[in-house]
């Protein structure tokens, strides 16, 4: 009962702030570009704030997550990663479906924000405008974030890597950072029922540029499912 109330509660506040948060995102861009950085964290605040404060969830992170331009390829169990990401980072590229810059108000502000653009299915056209955002986003000295196993998956479960993983760490030549997590303990993909815990980002030690695709893969995989159990 308890744990229905403060999910409740959760979706009250964070989903209704983040209106407000959004809108405002939305129409001051335009105005004052400079704005978007600062809006958007303000928004991964009020969710890790939400999280902490009304679900009693708190965040260990084992390891740094310097603000550098490399690979970061993350576990994905719950939307509470992809939230936590621009409060990690000073305006980091992530990488999303290319649905959700479709979305009313939100899309736009993402694309405003830098989002990366991930089309499943698509074609040698839309990969090469990929890489091209990827490679600008590097060159600003912005970290990539890259959910690898392409959607979230039940904690637990170790999917394969995306195909796409190896072709982008190979083309942008940079490190490759694995983080494991394990946030789909508390908040299970699907359920409106969120629990109180201590979700934990655990980052592994940069991979380096260059490796045979086997060697990179075998590596990032075992690293990010490392809090499986």
């Amino acid at each position: 009962m308890i744990a229905v109330l403060r999910s409740t509660l959760f979706a009250i506040a964070f989903y209704g702030g983040s209106v407000f948060i959004v809108l405002a995102a939305f129409f001051a861009f335009p105005i004052v570009a400079s704005t978007i950085g600062p809006i958007t964290r303000v928004w991964a605040r009020w969710h890790h704030w939400c999280c902490r404060w009304l679900l009693g969830q708190r965040l260990v992170i084992e390891g740094a997550l310097p603000n550098a331009p490399v690979l970061y390829v993350f576990k994905h169990e719950s939307m509470f990663e992809t939230i936590e990401l621009p409060r990690l980072f000073t305006r980091p590229a992530v990488m999303t479906k290319r649905e959700l810059l479709d979305l009313p108000f939100w899309g736009r502000v993402a694309r405003d924000y830098g989002l990366i653009p991930v089309e499943r299915d698509a074609g040698a056209k839309a990969l090469r405008a990929m890489l091209v955002a990827a490679k600008a986003a590097i060159a600003q000295g912005r970290p990539i974030c890259l959910f690898a196993e392409g959607t979230r998956v039940p904690h637990g479960q170790s999917p394969p890597l995306r195909a796409g993983f190896a072709g982008l760490y190979k083309m942008l030549g940079v490190p490759v950072v694995p983080v494991a997590l394990d946030s789909g303990r508390l908040s299970p993909r699907g359920s409106f029922i969120k629990r109180p815990g201590i979700i934990t980002f655990r980052v592994a030690e940069a991979i380096p540029p260059g490796l045979p695709r086997d060697a990179v893969e075998a590596q990032v995989h075992k690293a990010m499912n490392a809090l499986n159990t």
